[in-house]
């Protein structure tokens, strides 16, 4: 409850509304006790959450994450402390409904998901290395590598994935693909929030099935990436 009211107090300051200094220092100081707690492990998967699950739906994980510290759900580190602002809020809310809507649609969730590759990489490495900012510079640069990787990993899955899933002519194979991955997401920021061992268990089963989809079907992702470049070719030449 104490890490409840001293999110919820700076977020009022974000909006211009101050408290006074007792109870900004009584909640203060209580924060610092629960972000204390985070060790070495909960730090470790919470950065390998963040860049796994950003490969998948990046506006979904800076959104869950911002808001799971306004409620005090999880004591965001300083460096992630950014995605509790209002405005990051209301951006990556916004651009997580067009990014649901966009990834249930063939062959539209690709071309979605060829153009976020060029965020969603660096931005599951920089969410990791906030985990543990300037702070630890070495572990945060091991953490921001390690996030990248991972990002690109579940990235180049769900692009094989959806690449397979979209040569059939029935939408419902892509629609359960997709929310299978929305409840995904989900799971694995509250597994390594709440389970850091048990999420580790299942990251590395999750990278390994990932290794084994992408060697099975990369034939399909070589195939959208030849579609995709016609595609933007094609609308080159017209412009």
């Amino acid at each position: 409850m104490d890490t409840l009211w001293f999110n919820i107090v700076q977020w009022l300051h974000t909006l211009g509304l101050h408290v006074d200094g007792g109870t900004a220092r009584a909640v203060g100081d209580a924060a610092a006790t629960a972000t204390a707690k985070l060790d070495m492990p909960s730090l470790l998967a919470l950065a390998a959450a963040l860049g796994w699950a950003s490969g998948f739906r990046l506006y979904a994980v800076v959104f869950l994450v911002g808001m799971m510290g306004v409620l005090g759900w999880m004591p965001l580190p300083p460096g992630l402390a950014v995605l509790q602002h209002p405005l990051v809020l209301l951006v990556s809310g916004f651009m997580l409904l067009v990014e649901f809507f966009a990834d249930k649609v063939p062959w539209v969730d690709s071309a979605w998901d060829a153009v976020n590759a060029f965020i969603r990489v660096p931005a599951g490495a920089a969410l990791a290395f906030g985990v543990f900012g300037a702070d630890n510079a070495t572990m945060a640069v091991l953490a921001g590598l390690l996030g990248g990787s991972l990002s690109a990993t579940a990235l180049a899955t769900k692009m094989t994935t959806r690449a397979a899933v979209n040569t059939s002519p029935e939408p419902f194979s892509n629609w359960g693909l997709s929310f299978f991955e929305d409840g995904l997401v989900v799971a694995v920021v509250w597994l390594a929030t709440q389970h850091p061992v048990a999420f580790g268990i299942a990251l590395v089963v999750m990278v390994a099935v990932s290794v084994l989809l992408l060697v099975v079907l990369f034939k399909f992702l070589r195939a959208v990436v030849r579609r995709l470049s016609s595609f933007f070719s094609g609308s080159a030449k017209v412009a």
